[in-house]
């Protein structure tokens, strides 16, 4: 069970890099908000018939859910908009793990903390250099676009 879960993980994060390419490029043309909305529309559309067929029948439990729990909704969303904005200015794998960051940063603090009823799993020097290699990876990354980028613009004049 531990496999399909990492599996499925796994494949979330192989369609949220193509959603997040294919946005940022979408976003040149139509606009950064528009995109975003049209990305929740058709995954409200989905996830409507979805519910339809295979949901428990409970909506009205949403709104008996805790108010703090509701801002999950507004964090999603900020999140998308801001992958369709970074995409197109720093490239899909800069922006992917630049987000990665964030969940990792943010992770280690609940975890250690244990906020929002999580598991508490202390910070330690092992997960620390973690971070500061994914930094690095992001460093060079960064810096590989940027040589591309001006490589390209050479190439084009």
């Amino acid at each position: 069970m531990i496999i399909l879960m990492i599996l499925f993980t796994l494949l979330g994060g192989i369609t949220l890099s193509a959603q997040s390419s294919i946005n940022g490029a979408f976003g040149r043309n139509a606009g950064t908000l528009e995109t975003t909305l049209l990305t929740f529309i058709t995954g409200t559309m989905f996830l409507a018939v979805f519910i339809l067929f295979f949901g428990q029948g409970n909506l009205s439990a949403l709104f008996e859910a805790p108010k703090w729990q509701l801002s999950a909704a507004f964090l999603g969303t900020m999140y998308l908009l801001l992958t369709v904005i970074a995409v197109p200015r720093i490239g899909v794998i800069a922006t992917s793990i630049a987000g990665i960051i964030g969940q990792l940063v943010i992770g280690m603090f609940i975890d250690n903390f244990g906020w929002f009823n999580s598991l508490v799993l202390p910070l330690d020097w092992k997960r620390m250099t973690a971070i500061l290699f994914m930094f690095i990876a992001l460093y060079f990354v960064y810096k590989g676009n940027k040589r591309s980028s001006h490589e390209t613009e050479m190439k084009t004049t």
